[in-house]
């Protein structure tokens, strides 16, 4: 084991350095992350089935027209795409993952929805502008972005949205966020999420209190001594914090909700902070 390079990234990197792997790309991995997706009783990947429904439900009743045009960016295996689409609306979906985004695709082809996915990084996404009445980035995507990828991604969402289109999306909330930094922690495993081969991950989190920012970090070493590390940035916000970064990218109205989800954790109810945001006319 290469005790030296574990150390070397135990160290808090400065904010927003980049880890050395990516599980989104990765065919295992990704193969894990959908099975989450498609649990109706956890809330890791997606959020449980009542929650989604009550989330989709709120969703269109804010869109308030009974066929829209909807951008839904991060849709994964297409949860709340599908969803949306059953209630009548013309529903675009993106996504990096290449499993999510196919078993989307024969889902809704089995269904016959009318949903069109695209298998690619919502942040390099090109789309015709004055296009959507709703784009929606939902399960607090928003947050793990850098100020920067916020700023060009707000940009492209104005571009992208229809003269009085709204941008529905949640964060996390800065309530309690000391206690949103998890304890260090380490696993052996013959086969697990990270891998279909035996490796040790050791696990621990940064804050960066200023920021409002903590880092969730994986670090996997298998029986090559390889490691791979995985570093997970998450930014939590306030209604002020949220208020500013809309305004400056030229919101014009701004509404916010923390009753949307069902209380239970530092996860759900009032620690999710619901946003709609309106494009100019």
């Amino acid at each position: 084991m290469n005790i030296r390079e574990i150390a070397k990234y135990s160290v808090k990197p400065e904010l927003y350095t980049p880890g050395t792997a990516t599980m989104w790309t990765d065919k295992y991995i990704s193969a894990q992350l959908l099975k989450i997706h498609l649990d109706k009783e956890t809330d890791l990947a997606s959020r449980k089935k009542n929650s989604i429904e009550k989330t989709v439900t709120w969703i269109a009743n804010a869109i308030a027209k009974e066929t829209a045009t909807i951008l839904d960016l991060g849709c994964g295996p297409g949860l709340y795409a599908e969803l949306l689409a059953q209630k009548g609306h013309m529903v675009t979906g993106v996504d990096f993952s290449e499993n999510s985004i196919k078993y989307a695709q024969k889902e809704a082809e089995k269904k016959q929805l009318n949903i069109h996915y695209i298998n690619k990084n919502y942040l390099q996404l090109q789309l015709e502008e004055n296009r959507f009445d709703a784009v929606i980035l939902i399960y607090t995507d928003y947050g793990v972005l850098t100020p920067a990828e916020r700023k060009q991604l707000l940009q492209n969402i104005r571009k992208w949205l229809k003269p009085g289109g709204i941008f529905i999306f949640d964060v996390n909330s800065d309530r309690e966020l000391e206690k949103k930094v998890t304890a260090k922690s380490w696993e052996t495993t013959d086969k697990g999420f990270w891998s279909e081969h035996p490796y040790l991950a050791l696990s621990e989190s940064f804050l960066y209190r200023k920021e409002k920012v903590i880092l969730y970090q994986h670090i996997v070493s298998n029986e090559a001594n390889q490691l791979s590390v995985y570093r997970f940035y998450t930014r939590f916000f306030s209604m002020d914090d949220l208020q500013n970064e809309l305004t400056a990218a030229g919101f014009f109205s701004h509404n916010f909700y923390s009753n949307i989800l069902p209380a239970g954790d530092l996860w759900n109810g009032e620690h999710v902070l619901f946003c709609i945001a309106r494009n100019s006319d």
